[in-house]
């Protein structure tokens, strides 16, 4: 059997094995709250999002952003502000909240994509710690103790979401339309444009390409995606609070991505639901959850450097990330 055979059968099988594992991991959501606490999965499908949200500028764009909580809690505050204030329902509020981390998106991303590497990174931190400080300080936002007892409310004035399971399967429809649209830009003429940037970026503009606004039109949707997150969250979690756009939580994030595997579909999934599982399963033990996850990292790192999903690609599937 010739090499390029073998290889073509390689592909084919690990097609065949994600779709397997993605119809698996369908059932398995659908089946989830009858077996898990429901508000414990929807905390996981909002984190797994994120994740891939910004598995989307980092993995397949090559661009490090240490400011994405601004998207994810200013999101929230948004989606919270309009729900509880103006009265909107939650589909609007949720709206709004992706609508206005777009727009934070092109502002910031307009900013930073102007630098490269390290200096693109502390370009996006300082823009998150200015929209922190805001936040602290914006009277809508309430300060310290955030916006609280915002209602779930009605989904388009018919579905009552204060029930449980009817508001788990409105979070895990949000889910799946996220990642499809993630999916869908990967594997779209304008991913494999995003690929090459993060490959050679050099090459791709000798090409012709107009790599700044490639990068900033990655930026806006990673963003806008990550909102969508965000705003979800604070409707399952009826608040919206400053942890959320905190330095800390863009690290979380990158923690998530970088545990599951940078540039893979599913790396971020499970990273978000490693680091979700731990917290919850720490939290109420005297043991340090950072310290955990600390741990955890530092072990991955050492036998898994393209993360737990990236190196299941390339040691049995012979697939890159």
């Amino acid at each position: 059997m010739s090499e390029a055979t073998l290889h073509q059968e390689r592909a084919a099988a690990s097609v065949r094995l994600e779709r397997a594992l993605v119809a698996l991991g369908i059932v398995a959501l659908i089946t989830a709250p009858f077996v898990i606490y429901p508000i414990f999965v929807m905390k996981m499908l909002c984190f797994a999002l994120f994740a891939c949200a910004f598995n989307l500028l980092l993995g397949y764009t090559g661009l490090l952003s240490f400011g994405h909580a601004a998207f994810f809690g200013g999101a929230a505050y948004f989606c919270a502000y309009a729900v509880k204030a103006w009265g909107w329902p939650p589909e609007a509020g949720i709206l709004l909240g992706t609508a206005g981390a777009a727009l934070m998106g092109l502002v910031m991303g307009f900013l930073a994509i102007r630098r490269q590497g390290i200096y693109f990174a502390m370009i996006t931190l300082a823009l998150a710690q200015m929209f922190y400080f805001f936040c602290v300080q914006a009277s809508f936002t309430e300060g310290e103790d955030g916006i609280q007892g915002v209602a779930r409310g009605t989904l388009f004035g018919v579905i009552d979401l204060n029930a449980p399971m009817t508001m788990y399967f409105f979070v895990l429809a949000i889910y799946l339309l996220g990642i499809f649209a993630i999916w869908r830009i990967v594997n779209s003429p304008f991913g494999m444009i995003l690929r090459s940037i993060r490959e050679n970026e050099n090459r791709a503009i000798s090409l012709g390409y107009s790599v700044g606004r490639y990068k900033l039109a990655a930026f806006v949707m990673s963003a806008a995606l990550a909102g969508l997150a965000g705003a979800t969250k604070a409707i399952v979690f009826q608040f919206a609070t400053l942890t959320d756009v905190t330095w800390q939580m863009s690290g979380e994030v990158i923690l998530m991505t970088l545990l599951g595997g940078i540039g893979t579909m599913v790396g971020p999934v499970v990273g978000a639901g490693l680091v979700v599982g731990l917290e919850n399963t720490l939290a109420t033990s005297g043991f340090p959850v950072t310290i955990a996850t600390g741990l955890i990292f530092m072990v991955c790192v050492l036998i898994f450097r393209r993360g737990i999903v990236g190196e299941i690609y390339v040691r049995w599937l012979g697939r890159g990330g």
